[in-house]
């Protein structure tokens, strides 16, 4: 739904990133499968990612490097082995599907 919201939609994306970020940070009841949802349905869905890519780069990087933050900190431990690689990537901007082939 915030998609059809253009920049501002993605800046709400980024948003709520940071929300469940903070939310584990203080009170620790941010599971890992709820990081692994947020990861999937932003990071790593394609639709997703291009309107992100297209409308706010700026907010995909943040995303990005705010979850990376999250496994740094030990606030989050990613289901999939790829995770560290990929939110790398996006957060300088490269595109990680490309990298992987």
């Amino acid at each position: 739904g915030v998609m059809r919201h253009g920049y501002k939609g993605a800046a709400e994306m980024a948003a709520t990133v940071d929300y469940l970020f903070a939310f584990q940070a203080t009170a620790g009841a941010v599971d890992d499968r709820h990081f692994d949802a947020v990861y999937e349905a932003y990071l790593r869905d394609a639709d997703v990612l291009g309107f992100l890519r297209r409308h706010n780069p700026a907010a995909l990087a943040d995303m990005a490097a705010r979850l990376a933050e999250a496994v740094a900190r030990g606030l989050w431990r990613p289901h999939a082995n790829a995770t560290h690689r990929v939110l790398a990537a996006l957060a300088e901007g490269r595109d990680p599907d490309a990298e992987a082939a």
